[in-house]
């Protein structure tokens, strides 16, 4: 079995990134821009955009973190976004998840024109990956396609299941999985059958939000299985959507949780940033 080590694979990214990145500098006098709007105090948010922010500074991106607090109205939310979007300093624009519960989270999305959203959660680059024209791709999936072309597992023609269809993960996964030549399966709370269809995948994406849900007699033997889940446990560690231990017998490839998905998601968030920037400079 291959352990794929998604931490040192987002590294290297930020390696390649920083060449682009003095480059874009030296070009147009400024540093690609990322801004990261906070609202309230969500302690584990809080920990993604510190993260967030320090990889910004290692690739040469430049940071522009917003931090509101909780009781932050719609009408100030939104018009921050409106003066982010005006800003030609900032080239994408983040807001993290989850917001507080009294703000419409959609209405505050919409406000990241289609070029600066490299979360590549906006109706239009939704449809441009569908159609499968260029545009900002969701990080998460967008890091395990990454992860696929480094570590040299072929999708063509491969049958693949992405277990959890989540407008974050799930449907974009597929997509790009589509895209990639694929015979693509997604699977859901509905799904019958559930663990005979998983366990006929070549490759399986795992990204439900269950502690180790996927067991060993829902993996085909040599699949390449990556868990895209980050779990809490009551005694504090963290697991994923994959039960480790068991299926680690079974597959030729798996990513750890911590230190597999993780990483290449906010490494893809980068990259993305970096994407905007040349194309919209």
């Amino acid at each position: 079995m291959i352990l794929i080590d998604g931490k040192r694979t987002a590294n290297e990214i930020v390696e390649e990134l920083k060449p682009r990145t003095a480059a874009f500098e030296q070009k147009y006098g400024k540093k690609a821009g990322l801004a990261v709007v906070l609202i309230g105090n969500d302690p584990a948010s809080a920990v993604y955009v510190r993260n967030k922010i320090k990889k910004c500074a290692e690739a040469g991106i430049a940071s522009f973190p917003h931090y509101l607090p909780a009781e932050t109205s719609q009408k100030e939310a939104e018009e921050l976004l409106e003066a982010l979007a005006a800003d030609s300093s900032v080239h994408g624009i983040l807001v993290q998840l989850p917001l507080p519960a009294h703000l419409n989270a959609d209405r505050i999305l919409a406000k990241i024109p289609a070029h600066k959203d490299v979360d590549g959660f906006c109706a239009e680059n939704m449809g441009k990956l569908a159609l499968k024209e260029e545009g900002c791709v969701a990080c998460t999936p967008l890091g395990v396609t990454e992860l696929f072309k480094r570590y040299g597992i072929q999708t063509a023609g491969k049958r693949a299941v992405v277990l959890g269809r989540s407008n974050i993960v799930g449907k974009p996964m597929a997509l790009l999985l589509l895209n990639a030549d694929a015979t693509v399966t997604v699977c859901h709370s509905r799904t019958q059958n559930l663990k005979e269809e998983c366990a006929r995948a070549d490759i399986l994406v795992a990204a439900i939000g269950k502690p180790r849900f996927v067991t060993a007699d829902m993996v085909k033997a040599g699949a390449a299985v990556i868990d895209v889940g980050i779990n809490r446990l009551a005694d504090g560690t963290l697991c994923g959507d994959v039960d480790f231990k068991a299926v680690k017998e079974k597959a030729a490839y798996l990513t750890p949780v911590p230190g597999g998905v993780g990483p290449m998601t906010i490494a893809m968030l980068l990259a993305n940033t970096m994407r905007a920037a040349e194309r919209n400079p």
